[in-house]
């Protein structure tokens, strides 16, 4: 019937108006009075400005909204640009819904519109003065619709400098942009009741300050829809789409909220499917047996690669120290140790895949590298890490009491074995900080998964991260092309340490990044006290002294960990100075928002989002080789695009939900958005600057086609 509405209202204009089909008046009245009008006083080479189409329509007619409903024709406008000249997608207010007899549904416009377009200049503007010119059609309807046409034009001077011009027109009309991104704490789920009905459920704290809930669809050309009913109660919005055939995967369209029906201050949220801000995030889906294996081998490959990353390397160097040292030993024995460190790697990984699990049956997010978002769990870290440095230069010894050694680690090969699984756990705990890649892809799946799924995927990671000692222990003849044992393998060791040391300059770096310098200085002078007690004990706490020394020694060791504990981070550290330590960037980098995120897309811009943390190493590895080099730079700069630093080092909320609307679990986390349309582009964990180039040159054409 929809159809049948649409071919007779066809049928209707071009019979009564043939001859006259750009004619604008109707009973002597002018229906549509067009015109264009910019936000700037002139033009500047490569410098955007905003141009308006404004449509004042008589009283009681409209012209219609990209998407006119059952009936309507939207309003086109075709430029006619020089060559480098470059404009945007049309911006659209939010429109209104007009319900007509015989069913007929439309959204549209009444008394006054603006359509706005951003345009871009060439780098080089060869005349004084620049005039645009557009075509313009529209279809106004009240009884009776009447389409309309005008060629129209705004000239400019040419000046590198502008000053802003009909400032509150453009404030009015920005005002009632619909926004692109619907906020971190929405949660989106999609079910299909019936074949022909999509029922779409958004949850809110935020939606409970209104009254009136709608939805505007936007289908594609091939899609027919219905009249979709919504319904808003306290935090919960309930969408039911229907079709006229099979129900699409997704609808995308323009959700609607205020006060009250009748309320003219109403905001919408432009939400899209194939810009991520429309997808379930609180559901689970099953994947078919092949996916899983798929990201199962991902999760391998991931955790092989872990033991490349750079806050990895220092203790995995230790245990080919070790393997170095049992050359020419018994089988039984090397292999032992390598079965102990995998353990280690296993036992942290399982405890981790628990704790994750537990805290999403809790309906806690959950990510990958959440524990380095906060500080103590670095602070913690870093002493563990200046306790191993200052072992290996010698300062004291770690080792049991001697009532367990004479017990469980009765034997050399058992207290070795227990020093190869905590060395296992500590690499793994230093490993986590790193997304390697096909790690990213394979966590993402499968945070979204069943517990045991999740478990699956961390024994994948740690079975990758362990394979190489799996398969050194397994054929110790190949540890006969490692150098023999001999006199260099202490200053080898002791190298060991300052590769430690390194580490812990690192991580105290991550404090700065987390609690300014005041926390990290407090934090280096807790790591004094920690490195006084570990000389006594190499110096006191001995077998040859007197067991009064060693009680003594031990009780002063307790009174300055305790102390020192409780005034230093208790005290000093927590109190640190943090309220002025907003997002930091460097160079033309912006701080992320969705705020900020939506400001740009509604302005068509081109937006490039770097999802980093202080604490992430293949952040910074990516940032100085791929996106601070000269050639990234100048790419970014040519093609206008806003670059956004989205700093996740003390795990921002709005950042974790992002992230997990994208289906990665940690950072790193790249994105490029081409403008308001169309779908980002996610890069790889491991940035190249070919990749990067590549999908930069695409940004220009896409904008230019919007």
């Amino acid at each position: 019937m929809k159809m049948v509405w649409k071919l007779a209202l066809a049928a209707t204009i071009l019979s009564a108006l043939q001859g006259s089909l750009l004619a604008q008046t109707f009973e002597g009245r002018e229906l549509v009075k067009p015109e264009l009008v910019a936000d700037s006083t002139a033009v500047a080479p490569n410098k955007p400005f905003t141009v308006g189409l404004v449509l004042h329509m008589a009283p009681g007619w409209h012209t219609y909204w990209k998407f006119s409903g059952d009936a309507g024709l939207p309003t086109e406008i075709k430029w006619n640009l020089l060559p480098g000249w470059k404009v945007g997608d049309i911006q659209w207010p939010i429109p209104q819904k007009t319900n007509d007899p015989g069913d007929i549904q439309t959204y549209g416009y009444q008394n006054e519109v603006m359509l706005m377009q951003e345009i871009t200049p060439p780098d080089k503007i060869d005349n004084n003065a620049a005039t645009l010119v557009a075509d313009v059609n529209w279809l106004v309807c009240e009884r009776i619709c009447i389409p309309g046409h005008a060629k129209l034009s705004i000239a400019f001077p040419r000046s590198d400098t502008s000053a802003p011009a009909n400032v509150e027109l453009f404030a009015k009309y920005r005002k009632l942009l619909p926004r692109g991104f619907l906020g971190p704490d929405v949660l989106v789920s999609e079910t299909r009741d019936k074949p022909t009905q999509l029922s779409i459920a958004l949850k809110s704290p935020g939606f409970a300050k209104y009254g009136f809930a709608d939805f505007y669809p936007l289908p594609n050309e091939q899609t027919v829809v219905g009249h979709p009913k919504t319904e808003i109660r306290d935090e919960q919005i309930s969408v039911q789409v229907p079709f006229e055939s099979q129900a699409p995967s997704n609808i995308d369209g323009l959700l609607i909220l205020a006060k009250n029906a009748a309320d003219p201050d109403r905001i919408g949220w432009y939400v899209s499917s194939s810009a991520a801000a429309w997808r379930p995030a609180n559901t689970a889906s099953t994947a078919p047996s092949r996916g899983l294996f798929t990201f199962l081998f991902f999760g391998f490959v991931g955790g092989f690669i872990l033991n490349l990353m750079p806050c990895v390397l220092p203790v995995i160097s230790l245990k080919i120290f070790g393997f170095i040292q049992h050359a020419g030993q018994n089988r039984r024995r090397i292999f032992r140790s390598g079965l102990a460190f995998i353990a280690g790697i296993f036992a942290w990984f399982i405890a981790l895949a628990l704790i994750l699990i537990a805290f999403k049956a809790a309906g806690q997010q959950i990510t990958w590298s959440a524990q380095f978002t906060n500080p103590y769990f670095i602070l913690l870290l870093g002493a563990l890490v200046l306790v191993f440095a200052l072992n290996l230069f010698g300062v004291f010894e770690i080792s049991l009491p001697q009532s367990i050694a004479r017990g469980l680690l009765a034997s050399s090969d058992r207290k070795d074995d227990a020093g190869s699984f905590f060395q296992g756990v500590f690499a793994t705990v230093l490993a986590t900080p790193c997304t390697a890649p096909f790690l990213g892809t394979a966590l993402g799946f499968a945070f979204t998964q069943s517990a045991l799924v999740i478990l699956a995927m961390f024994l994948a990671i740690a079975a990758g991260m362990s394979f190489p000692y799996l398969i050194l222990s397994a054929q110790p003849a190949w540890l006969r092309f490692l150098p023999r044992p001999g006199p260099w393998m202490l200053r080898v060791k002791q190298l060991m340490g300052f590769l430690l040391l390194a580490t812990l300059l690192f991580l105290l770096y991550v404090l700065g990044a987390q609690r300014g310098l005041e926390g990290a200085v407090w934090a280096s002078s807790f790591y004094l006290i920690v490195a006084i007690i570990c000389w006594m004990k190499g110096a006191f706490v001995l077998p040859t002294t007197s067991p009064t020394t060693r009680a003594f020694a031990f009780l002063i060791m307790l009174l300055l960990l305790l102390s020192g504990g409780f005034y230093f981070v208790g005290d000093k550290f927590r109190s640190a100075k943090i309220e002025n330590l907003g997002p930091q960037t460097a160079g033309d980098w912006q701080s992320f928002s969705p705020e900020r995120l939506q400001a740009e897309l509604q302005q068509n811009h081109p937006v490039f989002i770097d999802f980093t943390a202080a604490w992430c190493i293949t952040c910074k590895f990516n940032e100085r080789t791929v996106l601070e080099s000269s050639a990234i730079r100048d790419a970014f700069r040519r093609h206008g695009i806003t670059k956004l630093r989205a700093d996740w080092t003390n795990g921002d909320p709005a950042i974790t939900k992002l992230l997990q609307q994208f289906g990665r679990p940690g950072v790193p986390l790249y994105v490029l958005y081409r403008g308001q349309a169309g779908e980002p582009y996610v890069f790889p964990e491991l940035l190249t600057k070919s990749t990067v180039l590549q999908e930069l040159e695409t940004v220009s054409s896409a904008v230019a086609s919007q």
